[in-house]
Parts: structure tokens; C-alpha cells; sequence
């Protein structure tokens, strides 16, 4: 007989009202360079091909950091300190999550997601093996400033996948800075972060054989036209990735196939055959690149632990 979970996982809603999506898209595609966020990928099916992404021989990022995480994991232990409020950026029922809650023994979990769906699967996983561990779940952006219960340890956050690298380095240095101060003075971080490297192995994360990163990226099309009434045709469009090497990332387009006209409600958007939409960047960074934005956020550089093939890095951060 399963054990009764000795905490009910608590829920928190952070405002994420629906004309966030329309208006950032009704903003992205009016640009001179029509861009949509990233974020927007993670509705149920997109946030299911992003984890068929994650186990595709071509994607390294996935394999390597749980390599590291597992090479390195009492390391990483000693760094982050048992009895922690441990706070994820991202929902967490992957493999090196479950590796961390082993280890660690946190107080206190929370994972916050801006996809309910993922975040509900996650957290029932955890609850179910980790039955007296205190969970809250957050749907929200975290990317926003987000208002967390009063802690009840030391806190230490985790930002794993490289998702970091989906934004600008500007932008990068003011979600540390945030996250600086949701820590507190002697709190700490754990961040993922993909090095730069070979651009025929990032050609080849981005551009699977199997087309899974392209159903991926085609899906934001399917989304704007299930909630926003959007009529694209998905077969006039074709996924693009490539690595900007003069901007250190991989970025992802889809690219219009012909001259067309795509309407949201009463906007209508014009595409000249060529013309894309960016839909995602995924910056790369050196460990002294990573670093120095690290401490310009208010945060001291206290360790780093690589792969085998130094494709993949994780950093330990002390809120100084």
C-alpha cells in the first residue's frame, strides 16, 4: 500500500492573464524583424516535443549535464547545503532534480513554471517519490519578480538546461540580479550554462534528423491558431537554425515559404517568401563570459563543474 503524502502540494498563481499571449504576439510580429518569446513554446504539446528534444542522440545539452550532476554531485551537495528551501526555475521531475532532493534533503521545494500542464505532471512525480517533502508549486513567469512564501532555509536556486541562454545577455544579467535578491544575503545558485563549442554540433542539437525540433518550433504556429484564432498554415513554414557566431548563440526561425497573409482576429500580418520570425536565441557562453555577469548581478563565482567534454557548464554562485 503507497505511503499518504505527508504535504499536499501547494499552489500559487501568479497573474499571467490571457492577453499576455495576444499582445506580445500582436507586438512581435508588427516588428520591422517579426520575433515571438520563447516562452510561449511550452503549452502541452510543445512542452512534450521539448522533452522528446531533450532524449534525441543530437541534443547533448540534457545528457551532459546529468553527467556532470552525477560525477559531481557531492561536490554540488557540499556547495548547496542540506536543509535548504531549494527553489527551481522550470518545472522538476527530471532525473537531476530528483538526484539534487536525494541529496540535498531541502526544507522546502518550489518549481515554478509558466506551463501548468508540465508543472502538474512535475509535481505529482515529486510528491509520489518524495512523500514528505513540502512542495509549492508556482505557474508564473519566472522571469517576473515572483512573491514566495516566507523561507524556511537557507535558499538556493537552480536554473538548469541552459535556459538562461534563451535571453539576451542584457536580460540575463537582470534575471541574476533578481534572483540575487530572491536568495537573500547568503543565499545561492546553481545555473546551467551551454559553452561554446564546434558550430557543427550545435548545427546538429538544432537541426535533429528526426524533425523533432522543427515540430517544436512549428507548434508556436498551431498555438496562435488554437487560442488566438490565428489561421497559419503550418506547411508554409520551415523550421531554421543556425549559429550567429559574431553573437554567440544558435538562433531558430521559422522561415515563410511564399508571399502570404496571416490573420489574428481583425490584424492582419503580411510575409514576403523569405521573410521569418524568430522565434528563439540560445546564447553560449564561456566560463569567464558567465562570470562576469554572475558578479555584476551581486553574485560571487564560487565553483564550476564541466562535463568530460566540456560541452556543458554548471556554475555555483554565492549571493555576495
Amino acid at each position: 500500500m503507497r505511503p499518504r503524502a505527508a504535504h499536499a502540494v501547494r499552489w500559487r498563481f501568479e497573474d499571467l492573464p490571457e492577453t499576455h499571449f495576444l499582445d506580445d504576439v500582436l507586438a512581435g510580429l508588427s516588428r520591422p524583424q517579426k520575433a515571438l518569446a520563447p516562452k510561449y513554446f511550452y503549452d502541452a504539446r510543445g512542452s512534450a516535443l521539448f522533452e522528446a528534444i531533450c532524449r534525441l542522440p543530437e541534443y547533448y545539452p540534457t545528457r551532459a549535464e546529468l553527467a556532470l550532476t552525477r560525477a559531481h554531485l557531492d561536490d554540488i551537495a557540499r556547495f548547496a547545503g542540506r536543509g535548504c528551501e531549494l527553489i527551481e526555475f522550470g518545472s522538476g521531475a527530471s532525473v537531476k532534480m530528483r538526484l539534487l532532493i536525494r541529496r540535498l534533503q531541502p526544507v522546502h521545494y518550489v518549481a515554478i513554471d509558466i506551463s501548468q500542464a508540465a508543472l502538474q505532471r512535475a509535481v505529482a512525480r515529486l510528491a509520489r517519490e518524495f512523500p514528505r517533502l513540502q512542495i509549492t508549486a508556482v505557474v508564473g513567469d519566472f522571469s517576473r519578480p515572483i512573491d514566495l512564501p516566507r523561507a524556511l532555509g537557507r535558499r538556493v536556486a537552480y536554473f538548469p538546461g541552459s535556459t538562461i541562454g534563451n535571453l539576451l545577455p542584457q536580460e540575463a544579467e537582470g534575471f541574476l540580479h533578481m534572483t540575487r535578491g530572491l536568495v537573500g544575503r547568503g543565499g545561492a545558485m546553481l545555473v546551467g550554462v551551454d559553452c561554446k563549442k564546434d558550430a557543427n554540433v550545435l548545427h546538429a542539437a538544432y537541426n535533429d534528423a528526426r524533425g523533432v525540433t522543427a515540430a517544436f518550433n512549428r507548434n508556436l504556429l498551431a498555438r496562435m491558431n488554437a487560442e488566438l484564432g490565428a489561421n497559419f498554415d503550418l506547411r508554409r513554414f520551415r523550421h531554421y537554425a543556425f549559429y550567429n557566431a559574431s553573437r554567440g548563440r544558435v538562433e531558430m526561425h521559422l522561415v515563410s515559404l511564399l508571399r502570404q497573409r496571416v490573420a489574428i482576429g481583425r490584424h492582419r500580418f503580411d510575409f514576403d517568401a523569405g521573410e521569418t520570425i524568430h522565434t528563439e536565441n540560445s546564447h553560449k557562453y564561456s566560463v569567464e563570459e558567465f562570470q562576469a555577469f554572475a558578479r555584476d548581478a551581486g553574485f560571487t563565482p564560487r565553483k564550476v563543474w564541466r562535463d568530460r567534454r566540456a560541452l556543458f557548464a554548471l556554475h555555483g554562485l554565492r549571493a555576495a
